[in-house]
């Protein structure tokens, strides 16, 4: 595929100096030329044509979280309550009750009484 990319570059190549070198061309009218001849449909042509293999690298990345993600949550019970937060990602998915507020957390905030 990259043959015919550099091949098709070469071919735009060589009509931007054939319109640069023309008397009634210009170097404006060559840059043009490059850019919407050869450029910009490339561009374009070589997007959608590695599309299969982008879709496939990007389930080829899932298929890899998918299993670590399994392979995490058949990792056994040994080893008390953090390998238990390693695993699950919830650190209250336990069962058990909750403990204290963590330190430094955001203090409940009063209503003030209405007067009438």
């Amino acid at each position: 595929m990259y043959l015919v990319v550099i091949g098709w570059l070469y071919v735009v190549l060589m009509m931007a100096v054939a319109e640069a070198s023309n008397t009634t061309g210009s170097v404006l009218g060559a840059i043009v030329t490059f850019f919407l001849y050869g450029l910009l449909p490339l561009g374009l042509v070589v997007y959608l044509m590695n599309t299969p293999h982008r879709k496939r690298a990007i389930r080829a990345r899932e298929a890899a979280e998918e299993q670590a993600r399994q392979a995490a949550s058949a990792m056994p019970e040994a080893g008390g309550p953090e390998a238990h937060e390693a695993r699950s990602g919830q650190p209250d998915a336990g069962g058990h009750a909750a403990g204290a507020a963590e330190p430094g957390s955001v203090t409940p905030v009063r209503e003030e009484p209405r007067s009438l």
